[in-house]
Order: C-alpha cells, then structure tokens, then sequence
C-alpha cells in the first residue's frame, strides 16, 4: 500500500520540501510539500524527479576495490581494510599534508557531509584541502571575513520585504538561488514587483531573470567590481552616503572614499560598456529605496576581481544604510549555530596562514585553490611533499576543476585514491576504493550549511524516507569508518567518533561563561541527548546549545530534536532580524570597511580601467534541470532546454559565418572543445556561453544516460592559472576564446 513521506530536497540550494509518495521501498512521485513552513508547496523539476534521481540503475550499490588494475566488488570490510593499508603507511612516512581532501557540493547538502569532514581533516591534519567553494563562492567567504570577521557571516537579501533589488551575476530563475537559501524564488521576485518594488539585473546574459527584471544592464564580463565601485564613487560625490543605524558599528568610511577617488561612472564606462548615466541612476536608485539590497553571485565571483565585487556589495549595502535592517541585507540565524556570544572583539580573519607547494597560493578559509589540486600531485618542488594520497567526498573536479586532461593523468599517478561517491564517474574511476552512499531517500536530511543562508529563520529535519538497504551502508558511518581508517584508529566502533565530537563539544561548553551549560557536568548533560543514533545525537546536542535551543532546560520553551519531530513540517523562528554586533568578530568589534588586503588589491582593480577584451569572451550557463554534473545520468533531467550548446550572439554570428547547430570549435587558454551553436540574443554581442557539468565522454565511467549524450567539459578551455589572488577562486568568467566554425570535411 503506497504511503506518503516527507523529505527535504537535497537537489539544490532552495531545499525544498517535499511530499514523497513511497511504494515499499521504492519513491514513485514526488510533489511539494503544502505544510512546509518554508517551502510551502514550491517544487522545481529536480524535486519532482526525486524518485528517478533515487533509483537510477547506475548508482553503486556495494563498495569497489582496485585488485589486478580493475575496480571489482568488494564487501565493506575488505574496502575499508583496503583504505587503512592505503592511506596510513603514506601519512607515517610522508606526514599528512601528503594526502589531499577534495569536498565536493553535495557535501552541503547530506548531514554526513555537513558532520564529519570537518572531524576527518582535525584528526588527519593535513593542511591539502580543496573543495568546491574555488570554484564558485570563495571571494564572497573572504570578503565578508575581511568585513566582519568571520567567513561565515554572509549577508542575504531579504527578499520579501525589500523595496529594491540588484543583482549582479545571479540568475535564480534558473539556479533556484545560491548563497540565499530561498525556496520559489522566482515567486519571491514577482511578489517583489507585484509589491510595488524594483529589480534590476546586471548580467551579460539576458537571462529569465533579466527578462523579469525593470532594468537589465548588459555588462561586460567580468568587470562587476568596477561598476561596483562607480555606484560607491557617485553615492560620496552626490552626498548619498547614509548609514543610518549603522553608524556606530562601522569604521573605515571615509577610507573609502578616497580608495575609491579613481573610480568614476565616466572612467568605467568604456570597460564595463555601461554608459555613465545608467551607472549613476543605478547609485540613485540604490539611494533613493525605502530598503534595498545588493546581491551578487556566481557570475561576480568567478572572475578575476572576484573578492574585490563581493565586498562592493556589501559596501554598497552598508554605505546606503541598508545592511541589517529589514528589507535590506540581513545576517540569517540557523537553529544549529553556535550559542551566541557577547558582542566584542573577536580574533579577526587571516589570510595566507599558509601556501600551495607548487605555486604558493596563499589559504583562504582552511582551503588551497581546487585549480591548484593537479600540479600539487604531478609537480615535485623542494617545498614538501606532492599530494600523493587522494580523499574526494561527493567531488567530481575532473569536470568542475580546470583543465580537467591535466588533473585525469594527475590522479592516475596517484600512489592511493578513495572516493566517496554513489556513481563511478570522470574522477572515481581512477579511485583504488570507492565507498558509495545510499540514496537520498534512504539517508536523512537537515541543512546545517544552508540554513545559515536562508531567507527566513526556520528549522526543518526528515528522517530517512525509506529503511536502509540491506548491505548498504549509511553515509555517516561511511564517513566516520573513512576517519578512522586514515588516522590510525581502523577497526574502531565508528560510533566512538560521534561520541568523541559530543564529549569534546560539551567540555567546552560547559566552560564558556556565556554558554547556558556553564559550570554543568558534561556527562550528566550527555545523558541526556536523544535520538536514534550517533548523528541525531550530535543534532540534539547543536539545537540544544543553539540561539533557538532549551539550552538542556534553561529554556524550557526551546528547541530539542525531540521537539522538532514532533512537527514534521518545520517550525518557522520567523523573519530575518537586525543583529548586528553581535555577529562581528573583528579585531576592532566593528565593521572594518577598508581591510588592509582590499586596500592592497585596488591598484589591480585601477589597471583595469584600461583593459578591454579583444575579440569574444566566455561565460557559463546555469540549466533548471541540472545542478553542475550531478543530475546529467537521469533522462528526465536533460533533454530540451538541457542541452550542451554555446550560445552566440547574432551579430557575431554573422561576422564569423555560424549557423545555428552548426558545430564550432571553441579554443581557450587550456584547450579546445567542439560543440554546436546556438544562435541567440540572449548574449550580448562579443560573448558566447557553454554551461557547465558537461563532458560525460571518457571511458571507465558507469553513467549509460549521461554517455549517450556527454556534451564537452568548458572546464577544457581553462588552464587553471587565472585566480582571483585574495580568495583563490578559478577566474570561469570572462576568458578570451576563439570561435571557427567546422564544416563537413573538418568534423
């Protein structure tokens, strides 16, 4: 007899939540959850393909082990004794730095990856991380550490009471948001006009958002940061400067405005090809709005002035008032954050704690560039040891990462690799193990990371939809056993690895004078956690302690995982609200509006007045139905608007004789890539367009759907040497190409 389970999409940033109609163990259909305290009924076509991404046929279902050059079956046992023999005489004899941690997107999207990585890289050591956030959002983390002190204090929009929008290379249409968890965005923008309100894109790509917006500003690529800094210039010179409430806990204004002397509209105007009157109208409006916000995303972020338009937007957000007050840009308050401390002074945000062996690369947040990750195995230097031993969780940078050829012949030199992954794909297959995670369905769900992003403070978490299959393995013990296998402890209960984290968690706790346990008996507190195992526990543990929690009874009315049960949809902790200071940890306590790295950058940022591109310039594209290169192996998913294509403008197409679907050769810095135009105005001219995720085409892989149509990796047209130097992120956006188009004889 079918039944109904609830669920939180784990398919995108929106985290929708949804209504699963389960058939044994097996999801049949999945709709929007109506009583969802966020979502309230809103489903995208990834959620509603919930069932079909679940029981794709090509998900792994037992581990694999490398014997005889092959990948075979193997039982769990033989897999992780594999690991610790692999792993751990490489780390005794070479130290840990040796073996490299690569975490991939999906790790936000799982409690194990939101659990245990953390655990893993403390208890190994090594300072060889790399993870998605180099490829997409790294200069927003370091601007807003060099802002307020922590990486982790992002700003969002609040989109439901905002008078005016801005956005800056955000396409939410299309992505469902990122860095602003906000589920139905789309809805939440028409609202905003319907409300009377404003939006205005800034976008080279007329978009599906651009096409909604009031003002669509076709900006060149990759120049976002000085157009940024015009609307700063024009906010001082007109007198528009207006902190408001703010005033007390922000320093660095008039720093400001002299860094910035430079950056005029008219000065810009030639480089970003906006004209200087729109330039100053967009200021004014800015200025003018009861509330307003900036947001930018991916598209100012992957670009070589990345970290510098993360933290214009927040300048702009603070210098017209607009920063934590209603309606404009507010810090969200998750139910698993830490207790809130006092409000002072903090340890500030360090960058450059230490270097990539090869290039020196400075960390940004724990973290060495992904682009960085081939020539850290395939170069030697007297600087230390390659990364000969490789983790990757939920990673697949041979197509994220640039120059994907390079980085495949890297790992295939690897002396050891495990991938946790539930598909063999363009990077596990060169794994000697692979661990595979059950289906969503089969795990169960809270967003600790996005939570702290979203629009709305609420709190949600669904057990696993469908019981565990037999011979599978839940991904938190995958990950706790993986801790343990590399670090020496191999053969130990994975269940000590949850109980050392709550131990560890509560001693410090209780010595915390502004904790709500302070001066309590840890193990008396421990007794008292709930939950059905090690991770619900640790779940207790963090909304117990949390800003929303009974703080083991303190609070009698707060937050307890037993208490959330008992509301299957969420409980709403209601709207965005002004928290400011507590959330800075500024050496100062303040908003530190001009840090000293930001001041360093500028005479960067200067010389780009005069550079202008010569010929067409490459940006990506963002699909509804796609989410990077994970969802490309579900039929539904693809197809249709779907399509691997490089969007070209038709003035440019004239000039260079392409026809639309007729193959073109694109070449970059990194390589070449064959694939068919698409003529349209949807790019402005001088730019053409490739979405990413693609490239499903090399062998040893076991995804049948995706093979049979692989598109090219756009990943192949970067070399991996363009970053953004504060944050480290690959420079995706704005890369000269050339265009030629094939004919019969040159196919």
């Amino acid at each position: 007899m079918p039944r109904t389970a609830l669920r939180i999409c784990p398919l995108c940033e929106a985290t929708c939540g949804l209504a699963l109609t389960v058939d044994g163990s097996t999801v049949t259909a999945a709709r929007g959850d109506r009583d969802d305290v966020f979502s309230r009924g809103f489903i995208c076509p990834k959620g509603a393909s919930f069932g079909a991404v679940d029981s794709d046929p090509d998900r792994l279902r037992t581990p694999l082990v490398r014997r005889g050059g092959a990948l075979r079956e193997a039982t769990w046992e033989e897999a992780f004794d594999a690991v610790a023999a692999g792993v751990r005489p490489l780390v005794e004899r070479y130290g840990p730095h040796c073996v490299g941690v690569v975490l991939g997107n999906p790790n936000v999207h799982t409690v194990a990856g939101a659990l245990y990585p953390n655990v893993l890289l403390g208890a190994l050591g090594s300072r060889s991380l790399f993870t998605a956030s180099t490829l997409d959002q790294m200069p927003k983390h370091v601007s807003s550490g060099l802002l307020f002190g922590d990486a982790n204090a992002i700003a969002v929009p609040d989109l439901d009471r905002t008078d005016h929008l801005l956005l800056l290379g955000a396409n939410p249409l299309e992505s469902n948001g990122s860095l602003c968890t906000a589920p139905d965005f789309p809805g939440r923008l028409k609202a905003l006009r319907a409300r009377g309100g404003t939006l205005t894109v800034v976008d080279p790509r007329r978009t599906r958002t651009a096409k909604l917006a009031d003002r669509h500003v076709a900006i060149r690529p990759g120049t976002d940061a000085l157009l940024l800094a015009a609307m700063v210039h024009v906010l001082y010179e007109e007198d528009l400067v207006d902190l408001g409430a703010l005033a007390p806990h922000v320093e660095g204004v008039d720093e400001v405005r002299a860094a910035l002397r430079d950056f005029t509209p008219r000065s810009v105007a030639a480089a970003c090809d906006v004209d200087a009157d729109v330039t100053r109208a967009l200021a004014r409006e800015l200025a003018a709005a009861p509330t307003a916000a900036v947001y930018g995303r991916i598209g100012s972020c992957t670009v070589p002035h990345g970290t510098l338009a993360s933290w214009l937007v927040d300048v702009l957000n603070i210098l017209t008032g607009n920063l934590d007050r209603p309606g404009g840009a507010l810090f969200p308050q998750a139910a698993t954050d830490r207790t809130p401390r006092p409000a002072g002074p903090g340890r500030g945000f360090a960058l450059g704690r230490w270097h990539s062996r090869v290039s020196g690369h400075p960390e940004a947040k724990g973290e060495l560039p992904l682009s960085a990750l081939a020539e850290e195995i395939d170069t030697a230097t007297d600087a230390g040891e390659p990364v000969r031993a490789l983790l990757t969780i939920a990673a697949n940078p041979v197509l994220s990462a640039p120059d994907g050829d390079r980085l495949d012949k890297a790992l295939d030199s690897l002396d050891f690799m495990v991938s946790v992954d539930p598909y063999l794909n363009e990077t596990s297959r060169h794994a000697h193990v692979v661990l595979p995670p059950p289906p969503p369905a089969q795990s169960p769900h809270h967003d600790f990371a996005l939570n702290t992003l979203a629009v709305r403070n609420q709190v949600r978490y669904t057990r696993p939809a469908v019981p565990l299959e037999p011979g599978r393995m839940a991904e938190t013990e995958i990950l706790a056993r993986l801790t343990l296998a590399v670090t020496g402890a191999h053969g130990t209960d994975p269940r000590a690895v949850d109980a050392l984290v709550i131990e560890q968690t509560l001693a410090k706790a209780v010595s915390e004078p502004h904790s709500p346990v302070h001066g309590h008996d840890p193990g008396a507190l421990t007794a008292r956690l709930t939950g059905e195992n090690g991770p619900e526990r640790r779940l207790d543990l963090m909304l117990r302690l949390g800003p929303y929690g009974d703080g083991f009874g303190a609070r009698p009315d707060g937050l307890t995982l037993e208490r959330l049960l008992a509301h299957p949809h969420g409980i709403d902790l209601g709207p965005l609200r002004p928290r400011l200071p507590q959330p800075l940890k500024t050496r100062s306590g303040k908003v530190e509006l001009l840090p000293g790295p930001i001041a360093a950058d500028l005479p960067r940022l200067v010389r780009a007045l005069a550079e202008r591109p010569v010929g067409l310039v490459l940006v990506g594209r963002r699909h509804l139905r796609s989410n990077n290169s994970w969802l490309h192996n579900v039929p539904a998913l693809t197809g249709g608007s779907n399509r691997c294509t490089l969007h070209v403008n038709p003035e440019d197409a004239a000039r260079l004789g392409v026809r639309g679907a007729q193959p073109v050769r694109v070449k970059g810095p990194g390589g070449a890539v064959t694939v068919p135009a698409e003529v349209t105005d949807a790019v402005r001219p001088g730019v053409v367009s490739l979405p990413h995720g693609w490239g499903h085409d090399r062998p040893g892989t076991r995804q049948t759907h995706a093979a049979a149509d692989p598109g090219v990796n756009v990943n192949q047209l970067l070399d991996g040497s363009t970053l953004d130097p504060l944050s480290g992120n690959a420079v995706l956006n704005g890369v000269p190409v050339t265009l030629t188009p094939l004919t019969g004889a040159e196919l």
